[in-house]
């Protein structure tokens, strides 16, 4: 007789030092069905997916995999035992091929020879499965865009015969014309057998493509259900422990006068951008993965070569803080931190965030004067600081000097947009600044971003989350193919509207 349950995990215990990360955590999936797995930052869900991947093994608890007792000994160990896990933060090679790294541990060889058109055969039968058949098979993968590494990721996660797959934020990096592609291969998955656990901070996508659902608060299960039984307010409740209001929070502010404008730039993967970002203004950018919303960011903060049109910074709050930039002149990241101009980075793993550095050391980086005399740092006056700005955005940690590397990824988030706010920055250049971040402390970053915009703050606000950029922004603009075009209220967009301009459409 079959098991009732694909995998079946009980009393799952695991600590770090003093940290308890997971206290008797229970967890059930049936064949051939999408299990949500819901929390935020922090609540232990990434623990307990490493322990079912084999990347960590338990304290306390037990495991069963269609009945049996199941205890890798590790990712790889688990992938043969059909367990596939695709993260969040893309675990890519970058110099190796597309196929190589669909492939990769799994390579169809012959006495130890690579089997090369088998390989490039399953490769590309993986990506058709996805919908992604024109991917090219031979270009490394640090080519690609983050939407394009993420279908690589799920490529590899599907060519191993899979029993139970996890998914971390799939759609996370994905442009809104790829989430039914990839919900499409879920549901085929799902029809033949493959139990999935799938980890989203959207309710909505959640809804569309989930059964059941667990809901996991400071490493215990404390709740769960059938989706679309249980109301989005008791799941959000559930994951923080108390009500949440407001979704969208709204903090009154007015625009000012003009801090930073676009004329007619243009710039690698920017055909042309032309706007004027007002002090105290949340403005906007819609767009698909791919339309030059983050390389006109890039460009503004000198990390891309302006080719033509200019960029023009004013004053704010201080009459050195005005320049200008066009095509010719080099303008570094320094100088634009000097003008007030911050930069959050969409992919805080690679070039967000120093890893392997303190939080403390994080959050300071950029402005480090504060703490140096003489050219020695009073690393007490910093770690104050840094506990200060722990305080105030919540930041989950045990100690500001612990490793940034250790924190959850939406803790992580918050500590690369502390930095912008230690260095006062006057205009923040947003690049999908709550990407991976749960609903709580998106509300939290909604808040502080309304704050800012009342204190005087300029925001250029990049997301391929449309209700946020609805219900967060004052003014919205569309880029499509390179192209940004005009602003307007957001009161007059819709997300068809918005949809619309994305691809080019009439509105």
């Amino acid at each position: 007789m079959p098991a009732a349950y694909r995998i079946q995990m009980t009393g799952l215990r695991k600590a770090f030092g003093a940290t308890l990360a997971l206290d008797g955590v229970n967890l059930s999936v049936a064949p051939g069905e999408v299990h949500a797995l819901i929390g935020e930052n922090g609540a232990g869900k990434s623990t307990l997916m490493k322990i079912l991947s084999g990347v960590y093994r338990p304290d306390a608890g037990v495991m069963r995999l269609d009945g049996a007792t199941y205890a890798p000994a590790d990712p790889l160990d688990a992938r043969r035992r059909g367990v596939v896990m695709v993260y969040q933060e893309l675990a890519l090679a970058p110099h190796l091929s597309v196929a190589a790294n669909i492939l990769l541990g799994v390579e169809p060889n012959l006495i130890g020879w690579i089997r090369r058109a088998e390989l490039h055969r399953a490769a590309r039968r993986a990506l058709e499965n996805l919908g992604h058949g024109e991917i090219d098979l031979d270009i490394p993968v640090s080519q690609l865009s983050m939407g394009a590494q993420q279908v690589v990721e799920l490529a590899r996660a599907l060519i191993s015969d899979a029993r139970v797959v996890v998914l971390d934020e799939p759609t996370s990096s994905l442009a809104a014309a790829d989430v039914p592609v990839l919900f499409a291969a879920i549901r085929r998955l799902r029809e033949h057998g493959v139990s999935i656990i799938y980890i989203s901070h959207f309710l909505e996508e959640i809804e569309q493509i989930a059964g059941d659902f667990t809901v996991l608060r400071d490493g215990r299960s404390v709740g769960g259900g059938r989706v679309g039984q249980v109301s989005r307010s008791r799941i959000i409740e559930l994951m923080v422990g108390r009500g949440l209001s407001e979704m969208f929070p709204r903090v009154p502010h007015r625009l000012g006068r003009a801090v930073l404008e676009l004329d007619a730039l243009a710039a690698p993967g920017v055909a042309s951008a032309s706007l004027t970002l007002h002090r105290g203004e949340i403005l906007g950018i819609a767009g698909l993965i791919g339309a030059g919303r983050t390389e006109m960011l890039r460009a503004i903060f000198g990390l891309a070569p302006v080719r033509s049109g200019r960029v023009t910074v004013l004053a704010v709050s201080s009459p050195a803080r005005h320049s200008g930039s066009a095509r010719g002149q080099t303008v570094t990241p320094a100088a634009r931190l000097a003008e007030g101009v911050g930069f959050l980075s969409e992919d805080r793993k690679k070039e967000g965030l120093a890893q392997i550095s303190s939080l403390a050391d994080n959050l300071t980086l950029s402005n480090l004067r504060p703490y140096a005399r003489f050219g020695w740092l009073n690393r007490q006056a910093q770690l104050r600081a840094a506990a200060d700005w722990v305080s105030r955005l919540s930041i989950k940690t045990p100690a500001a000097a612990a490793p940034v590397g250790s924190l959850s990824g939406g803790n992580q988030q918050k500590v690369a947009l502390a930095r912008l706010l230690h260095s006062d920055c006057d205009v923040l250049l947003l690049d999908e600044p709550t990407r991976g971040i749960d609903v709580a402390s998106k509300a939290q970053i909604y808040e502080l971003m309304g704050t800012l915009a009342q204190a005087g703050k300029a925001i250029l606000f990049v997301s391929s989350y449309l209700p946020e950029l609805l219900g967060v922004c004052d003014n919205i603009a569309v880029m499509c193919r390179g192209r940004l075009g005009e602003k307007a209220p957001a009161s007059a967009w819709t997300e068809r509207r918005a949809m619309s301009a994305a691809m080019g459409e009439p509105v």
